[in-house]
């Protein structure tokens, strides 16, 4: 199983926007072949950041996810989203 945080910080005054997007994401994403989980949490502390983490049965499946998500959210970010992938060893 693999587990992708990916950590999102919005551009100055884009912050409902991209949470709108990303909640957008919440439901398709779950459906997709070899998702088993995907959730969004916002940074209680500062709204602007903002982490999915998903639960993926295969790289190969995230990879496919991936590319299509993070392409269409670059004008609403502050910088590159970060992305993290791990596994239970």
């Amino acid at each position: 199983m693999l587990t992708v945080l990916v950590g999102y910080e919005a551009a100055p005054g884009r912050q409902d926007e991209l949470r709108t997007e990303l909640e957008a994401q919440l439901e398709p994403a779950a459906e997709l072949p070899g998702c088993l989980a995907f959730e969004l949490y916002i940074d209680p502390n500062c709204r602007d950041r903002m982490l999915t983490v998903e639960q993926w049965t295969s790289l190969a499946g995230w990879r496919r996810h991936r590319p299509t998500r993070l392409g269409q959210l670059a004008e609403l970010l502050a910088r590159p989203a970060t992305v993290r992938c791990l596994t239970v060893s």
